[in-house]
């Protein structure tokens, strides 16, 4: 497939300033930006769709260029409901390292190259830019805005001038990297397209050339009509450990996150979501659609995203893990100590001595020590395969699992 069909056919196309998407088959120049600001230590899978169609760019030839925002970054993406938290310049300066491995990763491109705007606006003078920048945009053009709208419309929360300037300075990265190294296409979420066309608008005015954006819509949760992402409330992380803020899914929960997938998302997400060819998911919805209680749709989604996020070899081992855990007629008992480590690496552990009620909560198996007694009395306990209804020291090495799915390891 040619990229132009290759982003439709994958669902990778919302607003756009591109007519006709098969110009970006023969696009003269062809590099793109792609930016996130580093408001939390991770990434989560809404932000992962659009680094999948970044991917989806460069196999066809693209030069990348991610940018960390650790300008932007310091005010915040405006909400639509209100001020965004200042962070401390520590806390920006963590994050950006953080999810700065998690771009280069996810996209993995020879000639990917790396830029935080913190790097030019250090030095910009305010005068400067308000010579440079604000006097070219009117004030109806920005209150036209719809998230500005929002903010100042009946009932809304007002907004910062911080917060209002935040379309400026996002604008005048376009500009920048369009003057240090000559890219005119922007990438972003369906979000960030009104931001976007500020930059097009700077190049217009101040270097009388054309600049593009192309957008890919935001990832709905086809159940629920959520999208995914943290302002949801819903976050499935990209960090599979604890950076230091609790913003992490674990390799086992990512892996677990796309095998529960109802039949109704599964065709959306495999399509977004992994590097599967056209030909093989048409062949793996057809088995699956054949034969739908084998899961086989959801069994490829969840080892596909995986490998993108976490790498084969960690999703060839949740896989088989998961295998195990879930397989009828495996007995708990029989695990070795050396095997029961080795689910370590990838399911939550608390230390022998411990209670169950403990061991529970801190396992986030429970959200407290009441529901933890709540499970143990209901009979939703076992440990290694016996089922518990009293509170018991744990002395030994152990799985404990509560429910059909949850699970944790003590040793």
């Amino acid at each position: 497939m040619k990229l132009s069909e290759e982003l439709i056919y994958r669902g990778f196309k919302a607003e756009t300033t591109i007519e006709n998407p098969e110009d970006l088959d023969t696009r003269e120049v062809k590099k793109f930006y792609f930016g996130a600001d580093p408001s939390a230590d991770s990434l989560t899978i809404g932000n992962l769709a659009s680094l999948m169609m970044c991917a989806c760019f460069v196999r066809h030839g693209y030069q990348p260029y991610l940018l960390v925002g650790g300008a932007t970054g310091q005010i915040g993406d405006p909400k639509d409901n209100g001020e965004r938290d200042l962070k401390s310049l520590d806390e920006v300066a963590h994050n950006k390292a953080c999810i700065k491995s998690q771009m280069e990763r996810i996209i993995n491109a020879d000639g990917l190259t790396m830029v935080d705007n913190y790097d030019w606006f250090k030095d910009i003078n305010y005068l400067t830019f308000l010579r440079e920048v604000g006097k070219n945009f009117s004030m109806t053009q920005l209150l036209d805005r719809q998230f500005v709208q929002k903010r100042i419309g009946s009932g809304g929360a007002g907004i910062s001038y911080a917060e209002f300037s935040y379309t400026l300075i996002q604008g005048y990265d376009f500009l920048h990297l369009y003057r240090e190294y000559g890219v005119s296409l922007q990438l972003c979420g369906a979000d960030q397209y009104g931001n976007c066309t500020s930059g097009i608008h700077l190049i217009k005015r101040l270097e009388d050339a054309t600049a593009d954006v192309w957008s890919t819509p935001l990832v709905i949760d086809p159940v629920t009509g959520r999208k995914f992402g943290k302002s949801e409330g819903n976050a499935v992380w990209l960090a599979g450990s604890d950076n230091g803020s609790g913003n992490y899914t674990s390799i086992f929960d990512f892996y677990q996150f796309w095998l529960r997938q109802p039949d109704e998302s599964v065709e959306y997400l495999i399509k977004i979501y992994t590097l599967y060819e056209k030909e093989e998911i048409e062949d793996i919805l057809k088995r699956h659609f054949e034969n739908p209680e084998l899961r086989i749709a959801q069994k490829a989604l969840a080892f596909g995203a995986t490998s993108v996020v976490h790498g084969r070899k960690n999703a060839e081992a949740v896989e088989n893990l998961t295998a195990v855990l879930f397989d009828k007629n495996t007995n708990f008992g029989e695990f070795s100590e050396d095997e029961i480590n080795e689910f370590a690496e990838f399911l939550p552990v608390v230390d022998r001595g411990v209670t169950l009620v403990d061991a529970l909560v801190f396992a986030g198996l429970a959200e407290s020590k009441k529901k933890a007694r709540e499970f143990i009395s209901g009979g939703a306990v076992s440990v290694n395969g016996v089922k518990v209804t009293d509170e018991i020291i744990l002395n030994q090495t152990a799985i404990i699992k509560k429910g059909k799915n949850d699970f944790a390891v003590v040793r």
